[in-house]
């Protein structure tokens, strides 16, 4: 479902295939434990994140959370924002490979990364929690206006509407749009070129830069549908 590959001197591609990479428990609890690889790796310079076929990540797995008997939302959400919080701070340069649909949660996620490479074809960005009912968090608020001009965040999170790679990449919110099979390499290369950075220098460097958001990912009370 989730693994670590190397890519090149210093980088890691950690690979999401599980379909639509929703996040539940199994999901979570395997990102953690391969972002633990990757910072205890003394070689490891930078991160790439992917997805396959068409999805990056459709963010909660909320067909899941909404089982009877299943965890708390709020909790889990919780969970989820640490981990947030866990990528921003993170003591490498770290890449999102867009490689398809970036939705919800699954977008913060990217949006937690250093830089962003997106399918320019094909696959859309979107916050739709509008339209779900469900309301961000501080902490995600403060996420999604930090990582792009402030009028785009506010356009993206009243309307919950859909964009694409060019548009994306035209607003400021990923880096380079790219055909479908030129993403990971793209940010392969980006992340080889970039990264190579001292852990013990970038690590604190992203944690003081992101701290106010950092604090309210992990302050947070967690959110679930209205």
């Amino acid at each position: 479902m989730l693994n670590l590959e190397k890519a090149g001197d210093g980088v890691r591609v950690l690979h999401m295939r599980d379909g639509e990479n929703r996040m539940n428990r199994t999901w979570l609890d395997g990102m953690n434990a391969l972002l633990e690889e990757v910072e205890h790796d003394p070689a490891a310079r930078a991160l790439v994140t992917t997805g396959e076929d068409r999805f990056y990540s459709n963010g909660l797995d909320l067909e899941w959370l909404l089982l009877p008997g299943t965890e708390d939302i709020r909790e889990f959400v919780v969970d989820a924002e640490a981990l947030l919080a866990r990528l921003l701070g993170f003591p490498t340069t770290t890449v999102a490979a867009c490689n398809g649909h970036t939705y919800a949660a699954g977008a913060m996620l990217a949006l937690c990364h250093d830089y962003r490479v997106m399918r320019a074809d094909r696959g859309y960005f979107c916050l739709p929690e509008v339209d779900l009912g469900i309301p961000f968090t501080a902490g995600m608020d403060l996420l999604v206006k930090t990582r792009m001009p402030l009028n785009v965040a506010h356009d993206l999170m009243v309307s919950g509407r859909r964009i694409g790679g060019e548009e994306a990449m035209a607003l400021g919110i990923v880096h380079d749009a790219v055909a479908e099979h030129e993403v990971l390499a793209s940010a392969v290369e980006l992340a080889g070129r970039l990264g190579g950075k001292d852990p013990a220098i970038i690590g604190p460097i992203k944690r003081r830069m992101n701290a106010a958001t950092i604090e309210l990912l992990l302050a947070s009370q967690g959110t679930a549908p209205a």
